[in-house]
């Protein structure tokens, strides 16, 4: 065997592709010195709307400052609790946080791992104001059960979307289901800024000019400044960057979906346990997980046979060390209690070729 070592992920080959179109767009970003803020961001907003379905999107400087802004625009702060899924990345629970309000974990599901509806509804007291669904790994979570919970006890639902550029929960590009849809645009996403970056997504009109104004200081005209407002504009190149790649998004997703494809039909070893997918939904598989009850022997057998694995996330939002004030305690979110102690993510990137695909499903079913 030789020694070429497949990467979980590897951004080299999508880079390749567009350099030169994204470099040509530097160039007029240079020209133009619009470098925060400013026309190149202006183009990819409305591009990325298009793309999501939704009337506006609003470009800030990463995911972790959409979901702050999400919760600000919607006047949460203060005591306010926020129900999140304990299995998610750290970013989801710093919006609520940041904005002054309380994050309250509930469990996922064990075959889905989103968050699970029937769990909400116990959680909920006279101080939650919002749900925040996060479309985990790029697979949609059960919108309408969540939407009827939100709509029954008067709530907000915001989609954290931060691993989910295009995936369809029925048929409908995610985005569009809550007030607003926090996306991030971390290099390693399905569409990954040359830098960092995120936007937020939303039908509504007072809510876009809100968040407008949150992002550049609280001002919508220079030097005036209405409320606390934020440092959390776009850069140019980031926005250049975005908009070039974004035309090759429905590609990249395409092939993420026919590589998971074969993962889900090949890999038949019945020490691994795959991420349930729904027929009403569309993954664009920003991560694929697998669990075992032999995590650390499948981990050494991946590794020594070339095959990088990656973890996320090893530790549930509810027992984060950050969290310890809010008092949770193992056993609270057993499922994903389970899944942060079981959890690997296989090589998952459009460009993986077919033979490192066949190499990986060869080794996983050797386990």
């Amino acid at each position: 065997m030789d020694n070429k070592k497949i990467p979980c992920l590897d951004l080299k080959g999508q880079h390749q592709q567009v350099k030169a179109e994204i470099f040509a767009q530097f160039e007029k970003v240079f020209e133009n010195t619009a470098f925060s803020g400013g026309p190149f961001v202006s183009a990819f907003e409305e591009d990325f709307a298009k793309f999501c379905g939704t009337k506006y999107a609003v470009a800030v400087n990463n995911g972790t400052s959409a979901l702050h802004l999400a919760m600000l625009a919607l006047g949460i702060g203060e005591g306010d609790e926020v129900i999140i899924p304990a299995n998610t990345f750290i970013a989801t629970p710093w919006g609520p946080t940041y904005a002054g309000a309380i994050p309250v974990f509930v469990d996922c599901t064990s075959d889905t791992w989103e968050i699970d509806a029937s769990k909400i509804e116990e959680k909920i007291t006279p101080r939650t104001k919002a749900i925040i669904g996060v479309h985990l790994y790029g697979q949609p979570f059960d919108v309408d059960a969540v939407k009827a919970i939100c709509q029954k006890h008067n709530l907000f639902l915001v989609e954290d979307a931060a691993q989910a550029h295009g995936a369809k929960y029925k048929g409908t590009r995610v985005g569009g289901f809550g007030e607003m849809a926090c996306f991030s645009f971390y290099p390693g996403k399905n569409l990954g800024a040359c830098g960092e970056g995120g936007a937020i997504t939303t039908n509504n009109e007072s809510y876009y000019k809100h968040l407008q104004s949150l992002r550049n200081h609280g001002s919508t005209e220079r030097y005036y400044h209405d409320e606390v407002g934020y440092n959390y504009r776009m850069g140019g190149l980031e926005g250049a960057s975005l908009k070039v790649k974004l035309q090759y998004l429905e590609g990249w997703n395409n092939r993420r979906r026919a590589v998971a494809h074969r993962y889900l039909t090949e890999i038949t070893n019945p020490k691994i346990n795959m991420q349930v997918q729904p027929s009403d939904t569309e993954s664009i598989f920003h991560l694929f997980v697998v669990t075992s009850n032999e995590k650390e022997a499948f981990v050494k057998h991946l590794t020594e046979n070339n095959v990088m694995p990656a973890f996320h996330y090893p530790v549930p939002c509810h027992l984060q060390k950050a969290f310890a004030h809010l008092n949770y305690k193992k056993g609270d979110c057993i499922n994903a209690e389970y899944l942060a102690e079981n959890c690997v993510s296989l090589p998952m990137f459009a460009e993986l070729s077919d033979e490192d695909v066949s190499t990986v499903i060869g080794i996983v079913n050797k386990f």
